[in-house]
C-alpha cells in the first residue's frame, strides 16, 4: 500500500475552517496572482526571513526565490502561510 502524506489535506481543511467567511467573498472576485498573495502573506506574518523560511520548512533562498519572482510558491505553501498569518502563535510552534 502506498504511503500517501495527510499534510496538504489536513492544511486544506485548516485553511476552510479559518477562512470560511472569506473563501465565500473570494468566490464573487478574481483570485490574486501567487506572487501578489505572497506578497501580502509575508508582510502580514511580521516574521524575520530566516524564521518566516523555518516556519514553512523551506529554506531562506526559497523565500528569497518566491520574493524577486523568480519562483512562485505552491498552492500548499500558499496555505500553510495563510494559516501562518491568521494565527500568528502557529509560526511559534512550527519553529519548535
Amino acid at each position: 500500500m502506498e504511503y500517501k502524506d495527510p499534510m496538504p489535506e489536513l492544511l486544506s481543511s485548516l485553511e476552510q475552517i479559518v477562512f470560511k467567511d472569506e473563501y465565500q467573498k473570494m468566490a464573487l472576485t478574481h483570485k490574486p496572482s501567487p506572487f501578489t498573495e505572497f506578497e501580502q502573506l509575508r508582510r502580514g506574518t511580521g516574521l524575520q526571513t530566516d524564521e518566516f523560511a523555518r516556519a514553512l520548512g523551506v529554506t531562506v533562498a526559497t523565500v528569497q526565490e518566491w520574493e524577486s519572482k523568480r519562483v512562485k510558491p505552491s498552492a500548499t505553501e500558499l496555505k500553510l502561510m495563510r494559516l501562518i498569518q491568521a494565527n500568528p502563535r502557529l509560526s511559534k510552534q512550527l519553529m519548535e
